[in-house]
């Protein structure tokens, strides 16, 4: 969750460090630090609980002496309260060493127990100080800050990136990764590290991903990556292939205002490149076809936004694919024991590639002998370097805290891989791959009629609604984990209590939920393509209307039969049953977002929610 930036080189490192963390916002943070070498020699370091800006108006009247080597930090409390003691970095050495860490550091209890009885007395709550003691044990020992950074590292247990700097070596930030994010910007007389390419991408777009168990130091001309024995490593570079600009506003109201627009342009460039003569070609599985036929059984693994977007994605690929496919929940797989073998392919789900539940998940599964496969949206990342293979989405950075662009991409990279799955295995004409891909590649255009047509409506009526307590999201087929979706992000971002039902359940115990007034949405199929599934939505609206509720019907274009049921309808274009979740949750999403703006909150960080969980 924490944001770290690291820098060296020739210029004032404050501006660096204040206007990295400042892109590392959206990860969510409840204080902020930073630690810098000045030209004389000292250490300087200024931390303070709050929002970036308090750290910024505290370091405008007690300016810091400026040096050209910092680290900062952007922290989400665990191991203690969110207060300036126990913000980052946190000293040791007599404060000649400084240390930022992301993670957590499971095994501190005993280390601290330790340090305690040698003497060591501690200034924090936090599990980040023990590691900071020992490094400065460690340091005070060898004189070397990559050797005791290998010394202590191998003292540590859970999930940590640390990044250090010491003043008696100016010019030299040396940073460690366990289960947690690190990657390294390279630039002309000067190098960057950050817990995402976001940190960087303001003053470099070239980078390297360090690998698990791996000590990185970069001075201003040489980064040097070692693993935790000593050993050199090969890194991978790679390119970012969005901008600065790309993670900035843009004149919009807000992050999740300007990514809910790009939703036409996040399905359009997840399709670009993978679609040749009508056939889907995904060139990052180029050579993997052994691997596809080779499998009887798909699990797909998410957390929140991504789970759902997993549950959309098994009604493609058991349609189009034919293999059975089941979706779980990360956090719980590894724990069931579950029953997974060489034959199973293991299809993980992450908008940062970071998320440590899915990422435990891969390992376990890969320890287990499956094959995995990672869709993910950003380069670098630790979840498809753990991965047999990647789908990448194309949504580009995606900063609000709440998903919306990068859900209809994972929506879309997993109909791509249904369709690319079906075409190998011999499931699937060319043909009908040629009709589903018209479909598919029509969705960009529907999607931006939905924000023209009906944004201003669904943003005038959620104004009405802010007063609201309670909304139930009702769905079936491919419509039920869009409901799911729906109620998660109000959840998310008005906090207010929502459900989603798969609509078939409310006589089997939801519909006692039911009083007049109750706010209701539903998700209605095409009466010409799922007549059946159409009619069923619609006996379901009738059994809630009869009981006072007031519906707010999702549905297509035409469709006249739910005009005498429905209190608001939002129309969408008309789409083939598999391809309405990429429009019908695009009203839930300016839904939302227009209800917790009416209520003044701000819809980009809300509250106790990080945009990237690196902890379990």
């Amino acid at each position: 969750m924490c944001g770290i930036i690291g820098y060296v080189g020739p210029r004032p490192s404050q501006d660096i460090l204040i206007s990295g963390l400042a892109r590392l916002e959206y990860r969510g943070y409840d204080s902020a630090g930073i630690a810098v070498i000045d030209g004389d020699g000292g250490l300087g370091t200024r931390k303070r609980a709050g929002k970036l800006q308090v750290l910024r108006d505290d370091l405008a009247a007690h300016p810091l002496a400026e040096g050209t080597t910092g680290i900062g930090h952007t922290r989400w409390a665990t191991h203690g309260g969110p207060t300036d003691a126990n913000a980052h970095p946190h000293l040791a050495d007599d404060d000649k060493l400084a240390v930022i860490h992301n993670g957590i550091i499971e095994n501190f209890a005993e280390l601290k127990a330790e340090l305690v009885d040698a003497g060591h007395t501690f200034r924090s709550e936090t599990d980040t100080e023990v590691a900071a003691a020992l490094l400065g044990r460690e340091y005070a020992a060898s004189g070397d800050l990559v050797e005791a950074f290998r010394a202590t590292v191998s003292r540590l247990e859970g999930a940590f990136t640390l990044l250090a700097l010491h003043r008696d070596q100016p010019g030299l930030v040396v940073g460690a990764r366990r289960n947690s994010p690190l990657v390294i910007g390279l630039g002309d007389g000067e190098n960057f590290l950050g817990s995402d390419v976001a940190a960087f991408v303001e003053h470099t777009r070239h980078a390297l991903a360090i690998g698990q168990d791996e000590i990185v130091a970069i001075t201003p001309d040489e980064v040097t990556v070692t693993d935790f024995s000593g050993d050199a490593v090969d890194v991978e570079p790679f390119e970012v292939v969005w901008d600065a600009a790309a993670a900035d506003k843009g004149g919009w109201s807000s992050f999740m205002a300007k990514e809910v627009s790009e939703e036409p342009e996040a399905v359009a460039n997840t399709i670009r490149g993978r679609v040749h003569d009508g056939l889907v070609q995904i060139p990052e599985l180029d050579g993997l076809d052994e691997l596809f036929t080779g499998i009887d059984r798909i699990i797909v693994i998410a957390c929140g936004t991504a789970a759902y977007a997993g549950m959309v994605g098994k009604y493609a690929l058991e349609q189009w694919a034919r293999v059975p496919v089941d979706v779980e929940l990360a956090h719980e797989f590894r724990y069931r024991d579950p029953v997974i073998g060489e034959r199973t392919l293991v299809v993980s789900i992450s908008q940062s590639g970071e998320t440590m539940d899915t990422l435990m998940a891969v390992k376990f599964a890969r320890e287990a002998g499956a094959k995995t496969l990672s869709i993910c949206n950003t380069q670098g990342a630790t979840i498809p370097r753990e991965s047999d293979a990647i789908v990448y989405t194309h949504a580009g950075p995606e900063v609000a805290v709440a998903s919306t662009k990068a859900f209809v991409a994972q929506i879309t990279a997993l109909y791509l891989l249904a369709l690319h799955v079906g075409r190998v295995r011999g499931a699937l004409d060319a043909d009908t791959i040629a009709a589903q891909v018209a479909q598919l590649e029509a969705v960009p255009e529907k999607i931006a009629r939905v924000l023209a047509t009906e944004q201003e409506h669904i943003e005038q009526f959620a104004h009405w609604m802010a007063d609201t307590r309670s909304v139930i999201f009702l769905g079936r087929h491919v419509g039920y984990p869009i409901a799911l979706e729906g109620a998660l992000k109000l959840k998310e971002i008005s906090y207010i209590h929502a459900e989603g039902f798969a609509a078939g359940e409310l006589k089997h115990g939801p519909i006692a939920l039911i009083e007049p007034g109750q706010p209701v949405f539903v998700m209605v199929p095409s009466p010409s393509s799922s007549p059946l599934l159409h009619a069923k939505v619609v006996s379901n609206i009738q059994e809630i209307r009869a009981r006072g509720a007031r519906i707010i019907a999702v549905a297509e274009e035409g469709d006249a039969a739910v005009l005498p049921f429905a209190d608001e309808v939002l129309r969408i274009p008309l789409a083939e049953p598999l391809f309405e979740p990429l429009l019908a949750v695009v009203p839930l999403h300016i839904f939302a977002m227009g209800l917790a703006t009416a209520k003044g909150l701000d819809v980009d960080q809300p509250r106790n929610l990080a945009k990237s969980v690196t902890v379990e």
